[in-house]
């Protein structure tokens, strides 16, 4: 025996895949309920909070090789103005901003520095975030992507590895380049390969001579200054004694460039785990040049 049973139609639904969402990235069209951009990966809940913006956002680069510190110091940076309103009011936007601030704290107080990215795009951290300044009117959005170190190698290496990155170096309104102090000055100059490949990514990345790197700032930042005391007291004349090529590269092509040191931990050690395995951790935490190549990024960018 058939039972006959009464089922709405829900062909209302079609109407709104009908109406595609562009990726805020890559332009790339996705159906509406989509988590992440089909072509890029990128979280597409940044191109539904677009329509409530007055102000398109700008796209901040943090840059740098595998193991430089480049999640420690995003996330230290996020949890820094966050709780400086004196300073900027920072006020992220989406549950998706705070993972990045959420896993650097939790590791860190644990008294070990956060894991690596993985490569995978849709694993990264993102933070959309509103920022607003004493004496601007104007509130500004900001985008900053964590990405991975090997991911952004293969890009500058092969182009068009991670369509993701290359969208990035297209778009971005400015970058953090980030070198670790202490291979630089124990002579492994991978670091300044990395970044020289980088810089020459970002240079010729630009079509309009009009919006390209000339107009556009550059932070160049050494991390882990604590352990290199010559960076940290100068790391303009740190660059030009230890890492030279890209400091010329830096001042042929990039005329708004800054050069910093910063640093998250006061003191480190080393520990060998359970397993076996000798790791990196933190002595206590004592931030300093972390928010000083920021602040002077908003400025350069009239933020």
């Amino acid at each position: 025996m058939i039972k006959s049973a009464v089922l709405p139609l829900e062909s209302y639904r079609l109407a709104e895949y009908a109406v595609p969402v562009a990726c805020y990235v890559c332009g790339e069209q996705n159906h509406f309920d989509a988590e992440y951009c089909r072509l890029c990966s990128a979280p597409m809940a940044l191109a539904h909070q677009l329509p409530e913006n007055k102000v398109e956002p700008r796209i901040v680069l943090v840059l740098g090789p595998s193991g430089v510190g480049k999640t420690v110091y995003l996330g230290m940076l996020i949890d820094m103005l966050s709780r400086q309103p004196q300073r900027v009011q920072l006020l992220a936007r989406g549950a998706f901003s705070i993972a990045v601030q959420q896993t650097t704290v939790a590791a860190l107080a644990k008294g070990r520095f956060p894991g690596k990215t993985p490569n995978e795009p849709d694993r990264w951290h993102w933070v959309h975030c509103q920022l607003r300044r004493r004496r601007r009117r104007v509130a500004a959005d900001l985008i900053l992507p964590d990405m991975a170190g090997e991911a952004i190698l293969q890009e500058a290496e092969h182009p068009n590895t991670y369509h993701i990155i290359r969208s990035l170096l297209k778009r971005c309104s400015s970058a953090m380049l980030l070198v670790d102090s202490v291979r630089l000055r124990n002579g492994n100059r991978q670091d300044e390969f990395f970044a020289m490949k980088l810089a020459s990514c970002l240079s010729e990345s630009a079509g309009d001579p009009q919006h390209g790197w000339n107009r556009k700032p550059l932070a160049l930042v050494f991390t882990k200054a604590d352990q290199c005391e010559e960076c940290l007291e100068n790391p303009e004349e740190f660059a030009a004694t230890h890492a030279g090529g890209l400091f010329r590269l830096i001042h042929e092509r990039f005329p708004l460039r800054g050069i910093f040191a910063s640093t998250v931990a006061g003191a480190c050690a080393w520990r060998v785990t359970a397993d076996g395995i000798r790791e990196h951790v933190p002595l206590r935490i004592e931030p300093h040049g972390i928010v000083e190549p920021f602040l002077w990024l908003l400025e350069r960018m009239r933020i």
